[in-house]
């Protein structure tokens, strides 16, 4: 499976080829976004989506602040602005300015899991700037992008860990003549082939085979002496080469690793280097997550009952991302006929979401309806199968379309839902969440800043919009998604809880694959690469106990500990 935005079509986002004379003509490029459906969508992944699983039948019942002026400083999730903080420069030339922030977006998120961090672009650097770091992550997303000599001589100076993404090395190379002597390794050119496995740690990671943006490769030896190789890129071949290694201060990764991820990607070697660099000493730990997904007012209770015993049985706490109001608009599960539930009419759901919370369960908010007015969108109008926050359509191929937000999108109008799943929840006599989880994964930047005054924790994938490092505004005909292998801070505020697995889904649906109990097993699997790492899924309540027991048990033999939100 392809993720990272929630969009599900399938084309490419290419640079055109920029080359600079004989000297770089080495190091010409296509720079590939994402597969997606639009070329301003970067990085698809399925939605939390029931659709097509529900039963069919009638239910039964200390910094430099001159940088202020220069870069929006971000706080990370347990940091103070005297604690650890990265600076993270992007490029903003020309007319791919948007996929720097982008990628600056997703680096910041991750690096906000160890503390504070600011954006800056990468023409605004001035000497010394990195001093007041703990480390530099610099993203290289523009072939050629001029960078300031300050900047080159500052890395040189060998005092702050740097963590360098893709383009412009050679900028650093030819900075200094003995660079090859000093640092032993030489960039070359971009190694263009199919590669589809990255080995980290002793696991073969994935890269999706037709990402053709290319990987860095080296003139020469890499002298191992003063060369650490972290992964290795593995072409179709079976031919290995280097795909992200360090020396000295400097930690290199030959591309960027936002692009096309999954979630056994070589994405989750670049969140775990990020340690090296920002958190050092941090201990080997797995922890896992399970949370109970689209339970609204027509589920069946014993459905209910029967997880919630089967996962206090084996110790497992859980979370209940909870609908208090079922809408069929259109009548499409009853005859024709419009019908609504309210949670607080159906007293043995309430009776049985009781249980669950004494089993181990906490409530979250999953929306107020989980659907949009009386349409589809992009389904059916139905609680649970549709959007609630924005505007879809599926096209004439099957995928499904992001159209942008609702027509009455506004922060009151987002609040207002808010409120009235409050207001529902408060009605049926349940406590009241204190997270918060997008129906399918998807609101405007406008929702999330409202919804994030209300809620400070969200659990759900993270969708982020152009404008989102500020000073512009919100642009949301491009999108980035991006899920996290621990816990982060986000540029809405949020601390985000990962869902990073997926869930169980027995058949494919618009283009996605089934997605079996070992596919889970096997990314979770994949994701003990993560030192400290998260491996989180979500399950819908009409579907076998047999496939939830099957996945605890395989997460649970891989190492992880099942944890509450509030335990991360």
């Amino acid at each position: 499976m392809l993720y990272m935005s929630l969009a599900a079509g399938c084309a490419t986002v290419d640079e055109p080829e920029r080359q600079t004379g004989a000297a770089r003509t080495a190091f010409s490029s296509h720079h590939h976004g994402t597969h997606e459906q639009r070329s301003d969508r970067l990085n698809p992944f399925p939605f939390d989506d029931g659709r097509g699983r529900r039963p069919s039948a009638p239910r039964s019942s200390p910094a430099r602040r001159p940088l202020a002026e220069r870069s929006a400083l971000r706080e990370g999730v347990t940091s103070s602005p005297a604690t650890t903080r990265a600076l993270v420069l992007y490029d903003q030339a020309g007319d791919w300015a948007w996929l720097g922030q982008f990628y600056a977006v997703a680096a910041g998120n991750l690096a906000s899991h160890f503390g504070g961090w600011d954006p800056m672009p990468v023409s605004s650097y001035q000497a010394g700037d990195m001093n007041a770091y703990s480390a530099v992550i610099y993203v290289g997303s523009t072939y050629d992008e001029p960078l300031p000599s300050a900047f080159l001589d500052d890395v040189l100076l060998e005092k702050t860990p740097v963590v360098w993404l893709n383009h412009n090395i050679w900028q650093l190379s030819s900075r200094v003549a003995d660079f090859p002597a000093r640092y032993g390794f030489q960039p070359w050119t971009f190694e263009t082939a199919s590669v589809g496995e990255v080995l980290y740690k002793g696991s073969r990671l994935t890269r999706y085979t037709m990402n053709g943006a290319g990987i860095m490769t080296y003139s020469g030896e890499i002298d191992a002496t003063k060369v650490s190789v972290l992964a290795q890129a593995v072409r179709s071949d079976g031919v290995t080469f280097p795909w992200a290694l360090r020396s000295k201060n400097l930690t290199y990764i030959g591309e960027i690793p936002f692009s096309y991820i999954s979630e056994t990607d070589r994405y989750l070697v670049f969140c775990d280097l990020l340690f090296d660099a920002l958190a050092p000493t941090t201990p080997e730990r797995h922890r896992a997550l399970v949370r109970i997904e689209d339970v609204d007012p027509t589920v069946e209770p014993h459905q209910l009952i029967a997880i919630a015993n089967y996962l206090s049985s084996e110790r497992v706490p859980f979370s209940i991302a909870t609908i208090p109001m079922f809408v069929d608009a259109l009548g499409a599960y009853s005859g024709g006929v419009p019908e609504t539930v309210r949670l607080r009419d159906e007293s043995a759901v309430v009776k049985a979401l009781k249980h669950m919370i004494t089993r181990g369960g906490e409530l979250v908010m999953h929306g107020y309806t989980h659907q949009y007015g009386a349409r589809p969108n992009p389904y059916s109008g139905v609680s649970a199968d549709d959007f609630e926050f924005w505007l879809s359509h599926i096209d004439a191929d099957d995928y499904v379309i992001y159209d942008g937000p609702v027509p009455e999108d506004s922060a009151a109008w987002a609040l207002g839902r808010i409120e009235e799943s409050y207001g529902e929840l408060s009605a049926a006599g349940l406590p009241m969440p204190t997270i918060f989880e997008y129906p399918h994964y998807a609101g405007s930047a406008v929702d999330s800043r409202a919804i994030a005054q209300r809620f400070s924790t969200a659990y759900h994938r993270g969708l982020y919009f152009g404008g989102a490092l500020g000073g512009g505004a919100d642009d949301h005909s491009r999108m980035l998604g991006q899920f996290f292998p621990y816990v982060v801070r986000d540029t809405y505020g949020w601390q985000v809880i990962p869902e990073n697995l997926g869930s169980y889904e027995p058949e494919p649906y618009n283009h996605h694959p089934a997605r079996l109990p070992a596919d889970l097993i096997a990314s979770a699997r994949a994701n003990l690469v993560v030192r400290d790492g998260v491996a989180s899924f979500y399950f819908h309540p009409f579907l076998e106990v047999d496939a939830l027991r099957e996945i605890v048990q395989g997460i649970k033999a891989a190492g992880y500990t099942f944890v509450r939100p509030r335990d991360l």
